[in-house]
């Protein structure tokens, strides 16, 4: 219709103008605006207007009688569709309002009544009001359905981002970390760097301080080598000046020996009829002139060779002086002998001129055991008993030679062999005696000796025996014979001198064993005796000489004297050693094994021991030492002698006692009287009672019933 054109065109101008293009607010009052100002103001439309002229208004005046239901219907049907309504008027198709005015009736009520003022208030423009207010309630779903999308884009976008924010943080987390890492590995390199550093100042101090201890040590070196060299050179100087001394003690030891003999000779004077004062007084200013030149060396250090020189002059004076002597003692014993082999032919002559009544044998003057005068006791031993001496020492220096090879070996397996030898053949015999004080080597069982004797007998007959747990043998080694032979010998002259010298009850038992050993292995005996005879010259008996250029200390060990660090022992102690010595030898000539066979003689029995008996009282005496190894001697081996030679025994004892006694006594001091006084009461309590009697501890067959 032409006024319908007109109407369109109406409102397209109107929504062209200004004002048509202001924006409609329905709060514009809550925003506090100027209520006059919209009275003030020329009335406007919505412009939403057009679009309701064009498709509502039609609409309605065509269908002006139908029922308010039909139109809340399709006014209903165009709610339900939304999305029919177009954003321009031109699109959007015709559907009735009247039902917009149910959701929001509030509200429309409240605009209703701020749009009386409006131009447009008839029913007609309620309508197209309502329609407006269905335009807006569709376009606010649609705001929220925009809303409700973009809050959901949003927080997609957020958790999005808070993913990626997560993420950026483990790169953080793993960024820092690895920082850390670096700095660390850094932090490391710099001390590992500075260690370095240190490490190579270290060395480097280290160095100077083995340079400068190099130095050091070379400085101390040559100061010590200084050192050594002074002491050295004053070790030089003393050891010149010990050996002039010693020199000199050996020179003053031969001088006072020889000036002995002299005195010795001092008994031939009475009965040679000879004055030898005059070499007695020689002979002690030769000792006194020596004792000054050692008093004086030894107030003023070493001698020096001119002192030396005077007192080998002197020596040699005191000898040529002892010559003379014995040439003036043999011419007065030559006259003596003659003017006494005159006086006998006197004597018989003048017998035969009497007649043959009382005829009796004149008694030839006292002899020795040995067959000699009294008168000539001699100082040196038999010549046969020296080649016996010297035999065994042969024998015994044999014997070393045979196992040097396994004594000087290095190998650990023959080391080991040779101790283990040494300890079955020694132990055993140690374990004969005890050393305990309460012990009593007379209940020393017999079983308990033959259980020993029997050890020592397999060990030397090549069959194995127990020591230490082992088993040995001297078939371990070629030269294992020879030295379980030496060092079983060296062991019981050990025992002699210590367990005997201590206990004399212990000779017997060791003395039994030795001698059974003995009888079944000859080579054993001959050794034992080197050792003793090495140990204890006077069991030969053998007084050995003192040699030209021989050391004082040398000397004293011949004797038998022990010499540690230039200090020789103590006389008691070596008296009671070589009487320790002497005792094992008396036990062992009068002692047999009694397991063994008794058709056989003893190897070393009672003859060797009178032998031994009758030397020594054919040899001058010496101070304290004879008057020991007698009563010694004769206390353990006494019996048996008297036993087995009878009157001669008892001549023998009355020898010692008529003809003896008054030489020991004559060279004995005030100080040494004691030995002799005991054995002097010894042999007079012998004489009286007639018997010698049985020795302490002595092994009767009681002892092996045991």
């Amino acid at each position: 219709m032409p006024s319908e054109g007109r109407c369109w065109e109406t409102l397209q101008a109107l929504r062209s103008s200004d004002k048509g293009r202001l924006c409609y607010h329905r709060d514009w009052l809550l925003r506090g605006e100027d209520v006059l100002e919209e009275c003030r103001s020329v009335p406007k439309l919505s412009s939403y207007s057009g679009w309701v002229v064009d498709h509502v208004l039609p609409h309605m005046q065509e269908n002006q009688p139908s029922s308010e239901t039909s139109e809340s219907s399709r006014s209903t049907s165009d709610l339900e569709q939304p999305s029919c309504v177009p954003k321009s008027p031109v699109r959007t198709p015709a559907f009735s309002p009247v039902s917009s005015a149910t959701p929001d009736g509030a509200e429309d009520k409240h605009e209703s009544q701020h749009a009386e003022p409006m131009a447009l208030q008839s029913s007609r423009g309620i309508k197209v009001e309502g329609c407006i207010r269905m335009y807006e309630l569709v376009h606010r779903m649609r705001g929220r359905e925009g809303l409700r999308q973009w809050q959901e884009e949003q927080e997609r976008k957020v958790r999005a981002l808070s993913e990626m924010a997560s993420e950026q943080l483990k790169r953080f987390d793993e960024r820092k970390e690895l920082k850390h890492h670096k700095e660390f590995q850094d932090l490391r390199e710099v001390m590992e760097k500075s260690s370095r550093e240190a490490l190579g100042h270290q060395e480097k101090l280290k160095a100077e301080h083995r340079h400068r201890a190099k130095i050091l040590n070379l400085k101390l070196r040559e100061a010590e080598q200084q050192r050594l060299k002074q002491v050295e050179q004053e070790r030089l100087r003393k050891e010149e000046g010990q050996v002039r001394l010693r020199g000199l003690y050996g020179l003053q030891e031969e001088v006072l020996h020889l000036n002995q003999q002299l005195d010795a000779s001092e008994q031939h004077k009475d009965v040679l009829k000879v004055d030898l004062s005059a070499f007695r007084t020689r002979g002690n200013q030769l000792c006194g002139l020596v004792s000054g030149i050692i008093r004086a060396t030894s107030e003023n250090g070493f001698p020096t060779a001119e002192d030396q020189a005077v007192a080998e002059r002197a020596l040699q004076e005191m000898r040529d002086l002892l010559t003379s002597l014995q040439q003036e003692i043999a011419r007065a014993c030559e006259d003596k002998r003659r003017q006494d082999l005159e006086a006998q032919v006197k004597r018989q002559d003048s017998h035969m001129q009497q007649g043959p009544e009382v005829h009796r044998e004149t008694p030839a003057p006292s002899q020795g055991p040995g067959g000699k005068q009294n008168e000539d006791l001699q100082v040196k031993v038999q010549d046969s008993t020296m080649r016996w001496y010297h035999q065994l020492q042969d024998v015994s220096s044999q014997c070393v030679l045979a196992f040097e090879e396994l004594t000087n070996s290095k190998d650990s397996q023959a080391k080991k062999v040779k101790m283990d030898l040494q300890k079955a053949a020694t132990i055993p015999v140690s374990q004969i005696s005890t050393i305990a004080d309460h012990w009593s080597l007379v209940h020393l069982a017999g079983s308990k000796l033959k259980e020993i004797f029997d050890k020592i007998h397999n060990l030397l007959s090549g069959k194995p025996v127990q020591s230490g747990g082992r088993s040995v043998s001297v078939t371990l080694n070629p030269q294992g014979l020879d030295f379980v032979q030496y060092k079983l010998a060296e062991k019981f002259v050990k025992q002699g001198e210590e367990e005997v010298a201590s206990h004399h009850e212990a000779a017997f038992p060791i003395a039994v064993v030795a001698s059974g050993i003995w009888e079944l292995h000859p080579r054993v005996g001959d050794l034992i005796l080197a050792h003793l005879h090495r140990k204890c010259p006077y069991s030969v008996p053998f007084y050995p000489p003192f040699k030209e250029g021989m050391a004082l200390e040398d000397y004293q060990r011949t004797l038998g004297y022990q010499v540690k660090d230039s200090k020789v022992e103590q006389q008691d102690n070596f008296l009671k050693r070589m009487s320790g010595m002497i005792r094992l030898y008396a036990a062992i000539i009068q002692l047999r094994w009694p397991y063994g066979g008794r058709q056989q003689i003893h190897p070393h029995g009672l003859n060797h021991g009178w032998r031994w008996l009758a030397q020594i009282l054919n040899m001058e005496p010496l101070s304290d030492v004879t008057a020991t190894l007698l009563f010694d001697f004769l206390e353990v081996c006494g019996n048996a002698l008297m036993k087995q030679y009878q009157v001669q025994f008892w001549k023998m004892i009355l020898l010692i006692k008529e003809d003896y006694f008054p030489r020991i006594e004559a060279i004995t001091s005030s100080g040494q009287m004691g030995s002799f006084i005991r054995l002097k009461q010894f042999l007079e309590k012998c004489l009286q009672r007639k018997e010698i009697p049985v020795p302490k501890g002595f092994l009767t067959s009681s002892f092996w019933r045991s």
